[in-house]
């Protein structure tokens, strides 16, 4: 009886971890349209460098944040997007597209 119940609990306890740990995890492609490199930071990911005319694809979970560095890769680093769970898996993301999206927004701050 003993055995049966720790075991019970090893069991509830791995399938209860197992369901808090996996979110949604959505493929797409970061696309760098521009002449230039763009430098990103994706915490606990990665920090890529999209080199000029290139496309990068990347796995993502829904609620991470990408940041960009609007002066430089050793400026401060803003905000670009947070990933939604309503995205499409194999989105391609106009990353440069973006980033003058959102540094319009910025100046207009």
């Amino acid at each position: 009886m003993f055995k049966k119940t720790i075991t019970s609990l090893t069991i509830f306890a791995i399938l209860f971890s197992c369901n808090t740990s996996f979110a949604q995890n959505i493929p797409m492609t970061f696309h760098n349209g521009s002449f230039f490199s763009i430098y990103l930071s994706i915490p606990g990911v990665m920090n890529p460098n999209l080199l000029p005319k290139s496309n990068s694809g990347v796995s993502l979970d829904a609620g991470q944040v990408v940041y960009f560095f609007p002066d430089g890769k050793n400026g401060k680093k803003e905000i670009l997007f947070t990933v939604n769970s309503s995205w499409k898996r194999d989105t391609i993301l106009q990353i440069d597209e973006i980033i003058k999206v959102r540094n319009k927004a910025l100046k207009n701050k």
